[in-house]
């Protein structure tokens, strides 16, 4: 049930368990409440999905941009993983929304430009390719990014002052009344931050949690890689992606936040059950669009 105060961007819970009500105050940081945990996705279905999409004529899909998708309808089917701790209580954030970079080059010395997009309920996902790309193009075009200029502000301060600044952000963030310009465009207050390491033809890492901001799951996509995989009693290369989580576990209990991730593993490796055939999405949004 959600009522009784807001945030700007949630809701208190209030029919919350007894043992999850005192496990803000038991565990009092979101690092101490870390879990972590590993899935290894059979992605050949989705890498043929994907084709057909590009070859009917679909603007440009990725399997990462697949992988945002299909998490943003999750935690839209899921609302109990889209919730997060804030001032000891709990609350169902407003909205899903994503956070992930975009390198402006691919060098050692390149800067990282976050973007944070709030996903709809039933967005499609020619709506969502177009408006990524936008969002990318300008976030590797642009100057300094919004949240970089607030970073900038604080540094400014001497230090003993900045030690000041930050705490006073966070006692004002913890009672909800923190605002909004300082938090709209900071990708870790979001419903999950992503990381695509395979864009890098690196393994997938671990991530650790930010005690800045209320995000309160990383998600990282490393690179496929074929992988030995028994079925029925043989021995079979798969193309595998594998997905680590990290979780606070202060914002649901481990056997719903497990469901939860089974399900995306399900939604990638039969998106032709949820998502139809590639042909049919690129007729429908060619029809809706119109000449």
């Amino acid at each position: 049930m959600l009522n009784g105060p807001r945030r700007r961007d949630g809701r208190l819970v209030t029919d919350v368990p007894d043992e999850r009500a005192i496990m803000p105050f038991i565990m009092r940081r979101r690092t101490e409440s870390t879990v972590y945990f590993e899935q290894l996705v059979d992605i050949a279905a989705a890498q043929t999905w994907i084709e057909r999409w590009n070859a009917a004529g679909g603007p440009r899909l990725s399997l990462f941009v697949l992988v945002l998708h299909q998490l943003a309808a999750l935690l839209h089917d899921r609302p109990r993983m889209n919730r997060f701790v804030a001032g000891r209580r709990l609350y169902e954030r407003d909205g899903v929304y994503l956070s992930f970079g975009a390198m402006k080059e691919f060098a050692d010395n390149a800067s990282l430009e976050m973007i944070k997009r709030r996903f709809a309920p039933g967005e499609s996902l020619a709506s969502v390719i177009r408006s990524l790309d936008t969002e990318i193009r300008t976030a590797r075009t642009a100057g300094v990014a919004e949240v970089d200029k607030e970073v900038k502000l604080f540094l400014a301060l001497p230090t003993p002052l900045l030690d000041v600044a930050v705490s006073v952000f966070r006692w004002l963030d913890a009672r909800g009344v923190l605002p909004s310009a300082l938090t709209r465009s900071d990708p870790m207050y979001a419903s999950a931050v992503v990381s695509n390491l395979g864009s890098l033809k690196t393994d997938a890492a671990f991530h650790h949690l930010y005690e800045h901001g209320n995000c309160p799951l990383f998600l990282v996509v490393g690179r496929i890689r074929p992988t030995p995989v028994a079925d029925d009693g043989q021995i079979r290369i798969r193309q595998v992606l594998p997905l680590r989580w990290t979780f606070d576990e202060r914002i649901e209990d481990g056997l719903y936040a497990a469901r939860s991730a089974e399900l995306l593993r399900g939604r990638l490796e039969d998106p032709l059950r949820y998502l139809g055939p590639p042909e049919d999405a690129v007729h429908h949004r060619a029809v809706q669009e119109g000449p």
